[in-house]
């Protein structure tokens, strides 16, 4: 533990609810911070957290903030993609163009895309070497907050701290608390497939095997209301793939189910060959089939007494389009952490309505940018993209991808202060 820098004790004590990347980032950056940390997980074994999942990105904004966790760089860059250009085809088969990320991984840094569960293993090593305290099998059914404290009902049992980071996701019971009712997840009308598994399957197949034979690779196929992604990686040894289209399937108490070949087949009907084969060689039990939930930007992340704080996904939940939703999060933590550095234990409620002020209507705008590249990909207009392919193109601004969420949050929280609180 006192080989990792962190500063002086704070007298902060931060319970976190959800041992994701939102809870994860945020343990490890109060713990950088000097903070005192609980971080309560449902789950019995932290495996069950890392068995299930397809691939996630961190794009420059947050990769940056994981090379600042000693080890952790280290850890992930073997087992995550190294491909620079993104190839965009029809539905139909054809190569319609390709988007280098060269200059942005020169000039803003690295995208970090991988297994979600190999990344939340590295994640969460860091974060048990640092010592942090994580109190696996706590099921966390409440919420409560005092103006001089907050905390949570646990296994039937109240534990208690000066500020309570929720971080377990849409269906947090935090969010009844801050927002006065309980707000039921509606169908986005879309639902996505999610697959993982060795690229082996694809290699004697001679329509896929050029996906496979040449190192990290990816791509995509954009039809009428239905995007493909996958991509080779780990020089060739894995490969995974997603696909977005159209569902109306009611939302009650789950959201995930298993799904099946033969049920994903039937959407892609006239599409490319090559689609039809890498759906065809996915394993049994290696499918996902995900139904997106919606849900409206939120009035705010922050409880009445200002003792509790949404993050992650509790707070602002993301379509897998804007490519954003875990480093979003990780930018949560690091800003939550900084305003309580700079507030102070006195003024925990200050820290707390500084944090949703700082990251409010960047959150806001980065959400809507998912919508805007799913639309833009499910609704082309396709006499338009054959004359100009590039509009196909991932959107990639200095704005959200350039920007350092640490810096940030130091430079701007005394005109928050002073200006808002």
């Amino acid at each position: 533990m006192s080989s990792f820098p962190r500063l002086p004790p704070s007298g902060i004590t931060v319970i976190i609810v959800g041992a994701g990347f939102a809870g994860l980032g945020a343990a490890i950056e109060c713990d950088r911070k000097g903070h005192s940390v609980i971080l309560l997980e449902k789950s019995d074994e932290i495996e069950q957290l890392q068995r299930v999942g397809d691939i996630i990105s961190f794009d420059p904004n947050a990769s940056q903030l994981l090379k600042r966790w000693p080890g952790v760089w280290e850890a992930l860059w073997p087992i995550t993609r190294h491909a620079e250009v993104f190839d965009m085809h029809a539905w139909t088969g054809e190569l319609l163009t390709q988007q280098s990320f060269k200059w942005e991984n020169e000039n803003w840094g690295p995208r970090l895309s991988g297994h979600r569960g190999e990344m939340h293993a590295a994640i969460y090593r860091h974060a048990k070497d640092r010592g942090i305290d994580i109190r696996l099998g706590s099921r966390v059914t409440d919420y409560f907050e005092t103006d001089e404290e907050a905390g949570v009902v646990v296994n039937g049992q109240r534990l208690a701290a000066d500020v309570v980071f929720a971080a377990e996701g849409v269906r947090s019971p935090g969010r009844k608390l801050v927002l006065g009712f309980e707000d039921k997840p509606l169908s986005s009308g879309y639902a996505v497939y999610r697959a993982w598994f060795p690229a082996e399957r694809l290699r004697n197949n001679d329509i896929t095997k050029h996906l496979v034979s040449n190192g990290d690779w990816m791509g995509g196929w954009v039809g009428p209301d239905l995007h493909f992604l996958c991509s080779c990686l780990k020089d060739g040894n894995d490969f995974n793939w997603a696909y977005t289209h159209k569902d109306l399937a009611d939302i009650d108490e789950s959201w995930q189910f298993p799904g099946t070949v033969e049920e994903a087949l039937a959407n892609l009907d006239g599409w490319s060959p090559v689609v039809r084969e890498i759906v065809k060689a996915t394993p049994d039990g290696r499918l996902i089939d995900h139904k997106l939930v919606y849900r409206d930007t939120l009035p705010t992340f922050t409880s009445p007494k200002a003792r509790i704080a949404l993050i992650g996904d509790a707070a602002h939940p993301f379509l897998p389009t804007s490519i954003q939703g875990a480093g979003q999060a990780l930018e949560d933590g690091v800003t939550l952490a900084i305003t309580l550095e700079l507030s102070g234990k006195g003024k925990v409620p200050q820290a707390v309505k500084a944090y949703e002020k700082i990251r409010y209507d960047r959150v806001k705008e980065a959400q809507a940018q998912g919508v805007r590249t799913r639309e833009r990909w499910h609704k082309a207009d396709w006499d338009e993209v054959r004359k100009d392919p590039t509009r196909l193109h991932l959107v990639r601004e200095a704005w959200l991808l350039d920007f350092d969420a640490e810096k940030h949050a130091y430079a701007v929280f005394g005109d928050v202060v002073k200006g808002a609180l």
